[in-house]
């Protein structure tokens, strides 16, 4: 884990994110119209989700469903644009990512990053291995490795995996080559781009995190996930 090059990163993407929410505004404004006018429901969305060291926040988006009453499955947890539940205005900012803007008011607040593992909702902590806790060592992003990796086509596992790969591996190529992947995922459909990780894969990012992170700092993780949770 890189953490100068973490803290880095935090900072300049406050300053993008700035920047970003000025520029972006009239999108916004559109947006947020648009949805006013289809249904009359509210605007915006909040959903609690699991952060840095286990810490709880609002993670802030567009409403894209007529109801967030809807049942949730653990196992296959992001919902297709093709649901009935779905707006119109929510299938358009959905498959162009439109609905996650609001999350820029994270970044600013220091809930969230632009690159990062993506923060998921608090009933699966209890589900993390060891090893897969090192993801809670950052900031979530916006979009991260297992967002253009397949996404919503991966497993929880898969999922993961990457997050923790990504945590091990940061740097300015990798989120590089995730923006310009998350770009082309946003044009052509996450299934293009679903990469599912072998064991080969687990096992060697196993070892690989065992040999630089001693049982005290993933014990630690794991007590502050725990104590976040109370």
């Amino acid at each position: 884990m890189n953490k100068a090059y973490i803290r880095f990163k935090y900072t300049v993407d406050f300053l993008i994110a700035l920047i970003a929410l000025v520029a972006v505004s009239p999108i916004m404004i559109a947006v947020a119209i648009a949805i006013k006018a289809e249904d009359g429901g509210k605007v915006m969305f909040k959903q609690l989700r699991t952060g840095k060291q286990g810490k709880k926040f609002y993670c802030y988006k567009f409403r894209s469903m007529r109801s967030t009453e809807v049942k949730f499955d653990k196992d296959h947890p992001v919902i297709s644009d093709k649901n009935a539940n779905v707006t119109k205005v929510g299938k358009i900012i959905r498959k162009f990512k439109i609905d996650e803007l609001p999350q820029l008011l994270n970044v600013l607040k220091g809930d969230m990053c632009f690159i990062a593992p993506r923060p998921l909702l608090p009933v699966y902590d209890s589900d993390y291995k060891d090893w897969e806790l090192l993801k809670f060592e950052m900031r979530p992003g916006l979009t991260g490795l297992g967002q253009v990796n397949g996404n919503g086509y991966l497993s929880i596992e898969d999922r993961k995996y990457y997050d923790a790969y990504y945590v091990m591996h940061a740097s300015l190529l990798m989120d590089i080559k995730i923006i310009l992947k998350t770009i082309a995922v946003i044009f052509k459909g996450e299934e293009k781009f679903l990469h599912p990780v072998t064991e080969k894969q687990y096992a060697a990012l196993k070892r690989e995190i065992k040999i630089k992170y001693s049982s005290n700092t993933i014990i630690c993780a794991e007590l502050k996930l725990q104590g976040a949770n109370k």
